[in-house]
């Protein structure tokens, strides 16, 4: 067994030294939070997404990535006599997963010239989110957010554009957070590779 991992991973790395290449993107996204034993809340903010391609061939990559989002949520309500907003809250939070990925097709690696593709992966990561009071299922005061590490998983598809290699990545996500708060985040994305 320990000679075969050995000729695995000599396979593995004769093959990446060969064929590394480094790719990015960046869009806009849109964040559902739910906190355990809260309501969902909506941020929309900006992605952007480097990643390396660590394994290549003519139709296909493994890569590794980190898809940073910084995004924006607001809450508050608004008095219709005075035409002002009471209490507006201004939430951010800051998602940062490692994700190794499989692409196929267009956007997998530089040179494909296929015209649609697609990717899916997972991995492991961090969120941060603004601490906030909301109100739980029972009527109390509940303090969420701040730092999560957790599990994700993400899959998409990409569109290639003109002739230059660039595609547009439609990509849906999922974040479990696995500290006290239990935060299920999806997350949807439109992102331009370059």
């Amino acid at each position: 067994m320990k000679k075969l991992l050995l000729l695995f991973g000599v396979c593995l790395s004769s093959t990446c030294a060969f064929s590394q290449s480094f790719m990015h993107g960046a869009g806009v996204s849109a964040f559902f939070e739910k906190y355990k034993d809260v309501d969902m809340s909506t941020a929309v903010g900006f992605t952007y997404s480097p990643r390396l391609n660590f394994v290549e061939t003519e139709s296909m990559s493994v890569s590794v990535g980190i898809p940073i989002s910084l995004a924006f949520s607001g809450s508050g309500q608004y008095n219709s006599r005075e035409g002002a907003t009471d209490d507006f809250k201004l939430g951010i939070l800051i998602n940062a997963p490692v994700i190794v990925n499989l692409n196929f097709g267009a956007g997998s690696t530089p040179d494909n010239e296929s015209r649609l593709g697609g990717f899916i992966g997972g991995g492991g990561g961090f969120h941060w989110g603004a601490s906030t009071d909301q109100l739980d299922q029972n009527g109390n005061v509940k303090n969420v957010g701040g730092t999560t590490f957790g599990y994700t998983g993400n899959a998409g598809v990409r569109f290639a554009i003109g002739d230059m290699g660039n595609t547009l990545e439609i990509k849906a996500s999922y974040f479990k957070g696995v500290n006290e708060n239990k935060l299920d985040l999806i997350g949807i994305a439109g992102i331009f590779n370059f």
